[in-house]
This record gives C-alpha cells, sequence and structure tokens, in this order.
C-alpha cells in the first residue's frame, strides 16, 4: 500500500505549505507518539527531537514536543545535531525513537521530518503505515496525569563527538595535517572542526556560522567552490564538505579537484580489501560506471540498487555487507555506525589515507571515474517506459552507440516533477551530445 506522506525519507516540503505546517506536526507528534508507545512493550516511553540549523526548525521542535507530550511520551531535545548524531544518540539513550527536522542539502525554505528507530535505523514501513492510519483518527490529549514531560540533553554535542572519535583505531592521529572544513552553515558547524582538532589536524573552518537562512547557500557538499578555493588558498593537504545535516560529504583533494561519493567508497573499500576485508559494496543506478569497473579489479562484489539511502542499507543488510552509499556522498560504513553519517565517513577515509600512506588525489587514481551527463525534463507524472515505446527505442539506440563502455538511465525523480535523463561513457566527445538528443526525445513525448 502507498504511503500518503512518507517517501524514501521521511516527509519532506516548502515550509507553510501542507504538510510542512506546524498544525500537521503537532498532529504527527500525536500520531507518533501513540503509534510509538504502543510499541514500547512496558518500556519507558522516550523519544528524542533532533534539528538542523534551518530558522523553521524552532517552530517545528515546539510542534513535535506538544504532540508528543499530549500522547503521553517523555521528550529529549538535543537541539541542533547532524542527523546521524540523533541515530546514535536514540540507540545509547535507549528511546523508541528519534525524531530529525531537516530538509538535508534543501534550502532553508524547505523543512521535513524523518524517523529513526531505537535501533538507529530507518522506520519500518509497517510503522509508517501505522503513524499514518494514526493521522486520520481524532486527536485525544492524554489525562494530565499521563502526559509526557521534555528536558534538553545538554551534552548531546560531546557525547557525538566522542562516539565519532571512538569509530577509528585508538592510535589513530592526523597531526600534521592542515584540513579545510566546510559545515555548510549546517548541523555539524559545532561538531566536525571539533573532531578533526582534538585527533590533531589544523583546521580551517568554512560556513560555521549559521544564522537560519543561509544552510547550504553557496557552500557545503552541493557548493564545494569555496572549499576549493580555501583548500590552494591555505595550502591544506585536503578538504572536506558536509551537507546541512552531516549525512553527506564530499573531500577536495591538495590540488582543489573534487573527490565525490564513488571515489570516497572505492577508496575506503580498497583500503579494506587491503586489510582482508570488504565483502562487498552496495551502490545506486547513479553509481558511476568507472566505479563499478575499479571495485571488478579488486575482486569486490558491487550491487547497485534505486536511488536513496534507505535502499542501499536494504540490500547492506541482506548481502551481509557493510559498506555501501550514493555518488552524493551518502555513504553507510555499518561496522561503525548504522546510517550515513558524514563524520564517520570522512574519518574512515583519513584511515585509509594513514593505513595506504599516499595522498587522497594518489589513493583515488585506482578508479578512472566515466563522464557522466544528466539533463532534467519536466514530467507531470511518475514516468513509465513501458508506456511508451518510441523512448525506449531511443533508449536502445543511444545504448547501441554506447557499446559495453557506457549505459543510459531514465528514472523519475523522487523529490521533483521531472526526469532524470543519464549518459554515461568512456568517450565524453559523444556521451553529451547522445544525452541531449535522448533527453530533446523523451521531452518531445512527454510534452
Amino acid at each position: 500500500m502507498a504511503k500518503h506522506y512518507f517517501g524514501t525519507d521521511g516527509i519532506r516540503g516548502r515550509v507553510g505549505e501542507h504538510p510542512i505546517t506546524p498544525d500537521f506536526i503537532l498532529r504527527l507528534g500525536w500520531a507518533a507518539g501513540k503509534v510509538l508507545a504502543r510499541h514500547a512493550n512496558g518500556s519507558r516511553k522516550l523519544i528524542l527531537i533532533g534539528k538542523d540549523t534551518r530558522i523553521s526548525g524552532y517552530m517545528f521542535e515546539s510542534a513535535l514536543e506538544a504532540g508528543l507530550i499530549s500522547a503521553g511520551v517523555d521528550v529529549g531535545l538535543l537541539g541542533p545535531m547532524p542527523t546521524p548524531a540523533i541515530a546514535y544518540l536514540t540507540r545509547t539513550f535507549n528511546a523508541q525513537a528519534g525524531i530529525v527536522i531537516s530538509a538535508s542539502h534543501n534550502p532553508h525554505e524547505d523543512n521535513g521530518i524523518k524517523f529513526f528507530c531505537g535501533e538507529g535505523r530507518k522506520l519500518p514501513d509497517d510503522v509508517e503505515h501505522e503513524i499514518e492510519a494514526q493521522l486520520n483518527e481524532d486527536m485525544r490529549i492524554e489525562d494530565p496525569t499521563l502526559l509526557g514531560k521534555a528536558k534538553r540533553i545538554s551534552d548531546a554535542a560531546g557525547r557525538y563527538i566522542e562516539f565519532c572519535k571512538s569509530t577509528v583505531p585508538f592510535d589513530f592521529h592526523l597531526r600534521g595535517l592542515r584540513i579545510a572544513v566546510d559545515c555548510a552553515n549546517g548541523a555539524t558547524y559545532h561538531i566536525a572542526p571539533n573532531v578533526l582538532r582534538e585527533l590533531g589536524a589544523e583546521v580551517f573552518e568554512l560556513a560555521v556560522k549559521p544564522d537560519g537562512l543561509n544552510i547550504n547557500q553557496n557552500c557545503g557538499s552541493t557548493h564545494p567552490g569555496e572549499l576549493q578555493r580555501a583548500v590552494i588558498e591555505q595550502s591544506a593537504h585536503l578538504g572536506i564538505a558536509f551537507d546541512g545535516d552531516g549525512d553527506r560529504v564530499l573531500f577536495v583533494d591538495q590540488h582543489g579537484e573534487i573527490v565525490d561519493g564513488d571515489e570516497l567508497l572505492y577508496i575506503i573499500a580498497r583500503d579494506q580489501r587491503a586489510r582482508g576485508k570488504c565483502k562487498g559494496v552496495v551502490g545506486t543506478l547513479m553509481s558511476n560506471l568507472g566505479f563499478e569497473l575499479a571495485l571488478q579489479e579488486l575482486g569486490i562484489p558491487f550491487v547497485r540498487t534505486k536511488v536513496g539511502d534507505r535502499f542501499v542499507i536494504e540490500a547492506m543488510q541482506k548481502n551481509g555487507w557493510d559498506l555501501g552509499g550514493e555518488s552524493s556522498g551518502h555513504i553507510v560504513c555499518n561496522h561503525v555506525t548504522t546510517t550515513g553519517d558524514g563524520i564517520v565517513s570522512a574519518l574512515q577515509v583519513l584511515l585509509a589515507l594513514r593505513n595506504s600512506g599516499l595522498s587522497i588525489a594518489e589513493m583515488k587514481h585506482g578508479m578512472r571515474k566515466f563522464p557522466q551527463v544528466m539533463i532534467n525534463v519536466r514530467a507531470g507524472q511518475k514516468f513509465d517506459i513501458a508506456a511508451y515505446p518510441q523512448i525506449a527505442t531511443a533508449i536502445k539506440a543511444t545504448e547501441d552507440r554506447l557499446g559495453s563502455q557506457g549505459r543510459v538511465l531514465l528514472r523519475s525523480s523522487g523529490t521533483e516533477p521531472v526526469v532524470r535523463v543519464m549518459v554515461e561513457g568512456a568517450d565524453p566527445d559523444l556521451v553529451r551530445p547522445l544525452a541531449v538528443d535522448l533527453a530533446a526525445i523523451v521531452e518531445t513525448v512527454l510534452s
């Protein structure tokens, strides 16, 4: 059964437009509280709330808090914290769930709500269905004697900093490294620089002054230009960029070149294989073909899933593998944590560099990225290739031109009314015109 509100990563939209409104979020808090309390099995009814730095977070934090308390659930307020920190703290506090108020890499005008279960993983589909069903019920506030309480958890940041450092060996250090770090004016601003500094690095901070409106604004992993310039100007060994809620990470090498999620996954996998680990890696339909071929050369199995960390994690669990992620920099290192974590993933990359004795530019050279061109075509509805024989014919013709040295992907966006037309191949002079031609056919057919 399809869900009405929950997507692949919670509920997300523009602030002030349904469902991202205070009245709906109040009801969502109540509904989630009622459902999760039923799953408590006699244990303490506690739910943690954390948020990123966008200004609307104050409003939605209060609405969620009121809704949960009205359902008889205690609330722990974490304040601005990275999304993966909330997953970790949910586990360590033995809470029923953790709630994140964030729209990740989106601008401040958007916001969203996503949940973690008590194990620090995404809520199961059946629980999300339960919450949606509860939203259809009349909101009834618990007896005053049964209302929940709220308290602020003042040491949340320190707890998470120590956890991050615990994911690398006790003798690991970053002494002698000059690192530029871009926190996207988001939830990592008071965490990531301290983690790196406490491990011994000389740190140059960028985008660490959130004002509620500047999250992801010309900074962070979606806009790494300033970080690239800073690495060159500061003669840094590398740069690290996070997104607004801290679950994505990208690197910049000493030459100012971007190192994306596929390359970072390759570096981690290469290091793990050298140490007799890494049973396999999960990527997505958007993972670069060069990444897949590089893993083949290392003898590492690789599978693709639909785009979205939920699907990546499901495939990792199914195969019993510990490593997976997306080219966007959303990387899951399951041997040390339960969800995509930008800071933890960055430390795994830095560990790989230390183990190899190579720079990040040298370490990534074992992988040759194929040129990839993606064009968005407006579409008013969910895209189904089978319904358009003309498009299927065009895809086949494009694939024939590419042969074994390329691939074609068309998929509907989960967040925008567009069809993403992607062409990838070894020959850059061939890839772009093929993508442009295919996108033109798709646009003509769908118009």
